[in-house]
């Protein structure tokens, strides 16, 4: 096999010391810990790349996370292979894949779509097909494909030739994993929001500018109470945002605020 893709394979997609899966067999999704560096969406039954490149562009575009790899499944789907720079928990995995569909895929069938890893998934049942592989009951082929080419196969998502192993090698190697904290990051954000969580500038006092139009100056005998509440305010976003244990969303929004004190 090309060193090259091999490489690059692991690179973005294998576990610590796993072995690269040989072609047609199936990739594990998840390290003996449970933990989680490859994350795979995939839309079939049509295939269907125009909607699936609005989650492809949105990644980038909207959280500013490097593209995800594209591929033809070689049978019915296209799939977006999402690479970890650190392994994260399942359900951290399993919570972003279902964020992106409820950001930009809610209007698709859920049976239409497939998240791997699943939320009950273990790590004997977490796996895909590697890419790229020959479909032995159709004889096409899975392959990367390039997000300039992913429109081309319309709904018929293979390869009638095995591709070039030093091309798919050229593919992965322009792409990135994701670093931990943009994925928090990114994660925070695609979360449902928990009660509370929406209020956190808000305990920056509104204090208008004097040269605001239709504000009004702050009447003497008010000022100093004012003063201590911002100050107040600015401790708890400092708390905010040094906590760990904070979601990393909140204490992003937290610095903003404190940005804008």
């Amino acid at each position: 096999m090309n060193a090259r893709f091999v490489s690059d394979f692991r690179r973005l997609y294998l576990q610590a010391d796993a072995p690269h899966p040989a072609t047609g067999t199936r990739l594990a999704l998840q390290g003996a810990d449970g933990r989680v560096r490859c994350m795979v969406l995939s839309l079939s039954r049509p295939a269907d790349w125009p909607a699936l490149s609005a989650v492809w562009r949105g990644v980038q575009t909207d959280f500013e996370l490097p593209a995800p790899a594209i591929a033809v499944n070689g049978t019915d789907a296209y799939e977006l292979w999402f690479s970890l720079a650190e392994a994260v928990s399942l359900e951290q995995a399993h919570a972003f894949l279902t964020g992106l569909r409820r950001r930009y895929l809610a209007d698709v069938k859920s049976h239409r779509l497939e998240l791997k890893p699943s939320a009950d998934s273990s790590p004997a049942t977490a796996t895909t097909p590697v890419i790229p592989a020959i479909q032995g009951d159709t004889g096409l082929w899975s392959a990367f494909v390039a997000p300039d080419l992913a429109a081309v196969f319309g709904e018929e998502p293979a390869l009638d030739l095995p591709p070039g192993l030093e091309a798919q090698a050229e593919l992965l190697g322009r792409l990135k994993p994701m670093p931990l904290l943009a994925f928090e990051a990114a994660l925070g954000q695609l979360r449902p929001a928990e009660p509370g969580e929406a209020s956190v500038v808000s305990v920056v006092p509104a204090v208008a500018s004097p040269g605001a139009g239709g504000s009004r100056p702050l009447a003497p005998d008010r000022g100093s109470a004012v003063a201590e509440r911002h100050e107040d305010a600015r401790r708890f976003l400092q708390s905010v945002m040094n906590d760990e244990a904070v979601p990393m969303a909140l204490r992003i929004e937290a610095a903003k605020a404190l940005l804008a004190c």
